[in-house]
């Protein structure tokens, strides 16, 4: 799905915490974003939601668009049947073994359970972390610190991963370098997702100029009076660059 999407084209994804937007309001920013063009809804962020409000969430964001809904997990209890995919990802730079496969552990049996696709991902928290970077413990990777990053990159591809999601944190003042995208994307054959900090459509097209292949973007959403507005030339941008 993802994949080979990636081989046609660059890809946009956008992110809503149900925890920060609530039910009704992660519908309304889903419905806006699919206006505007988006290919994927990621539901998620947050460690503490529950299934319950997973499925409340997701429910009201499957009535509102019509494109792939996909689950980006914070913890073991994240999780819903009604989405068509999910992010099973390793946060590989975490000083604690529960957010390198201590959740991945717990969630296993109901994820396999639930038949919708699992998507193994190596994810990667850069300087400055933001709430994603405390929550998770990680030993945050320095933005000129192109070694670790290209090592720990390289593994995910060996260990079987199929995209690396490089983040530098929901809300961060500014992204990931382009120099560290364009060495990390030199150093691996699988798609490089790259979040955190984008905010206008010249970040955005700088960074996948770089390498990225997929871009996601979240805070722009959930902070703008007309989502729509926020994320329309972002998309365009990101569509303009080649694959």
């Amino acid at each position: 799905m993802i994949i080979e999407k990636t081989k046609r084209e660059k890809v946009h994804m956008t992110l809503i915490d149900p925890d920060t937007s609530g039910d009704e309001g992660s519908g309304k920013i889903a419905e806006q974003a699919y206006k505007a063009g988006t290919d994927f809804i990621l539901v998620g962020g947050s460690t503490h939601l529950t299934m319950n409000e997973m499925d409340m969430a997701t429910k009201q964001i499957k009535e509102k668009c019509n494109v792939p809904v996909i689950i980006f997990p914070g913890s073991s209890s994240m999780f819903t049947r009604y989405a068509d995919a999910i992010f099973f990802m390793s946060l590989l730079n975490s000083s604690d073994l529960e957010f390198i496969v201590g959740h991945q552990k717990k969630a296993s049996l109901v994820v396999k359970k639930s038949g919708i696709e699992s998507i193994p991902m190596g994810y990667l928290i850069f300087e400055p972390g933001m709430t994603a970077g405390r929550v998770g413990k990680a030993k945050l990777i320095g933005r000129d610190d192109y070694k670790n990053a290209i090592e720990y990159a390289v593994a995910a591809q060996l260990m079987g991963m199929r995209l690396i999601y490089m983040e530098a944190g929901s809300g961060a003042p500014y992204a990931i370098s382009t120099e560290m995208i364009k060495k990390v994307k030199e150093s691996v054959d699988i798609p490089i997702i790259v979040g955190g900090g984008i905010r206008s459509s010249e970040t955005a097209k700088e960074i996948t100029e770089a390498g990225a292949d997929i871009i996601v973007t979240g805070t722009v959403a959930e902070k703008s009076d007309n989502v729509y507005e926020a994320l329309k030339p972002i998309i365009e941008t990101i569509k303009h660059c080649k694959s």
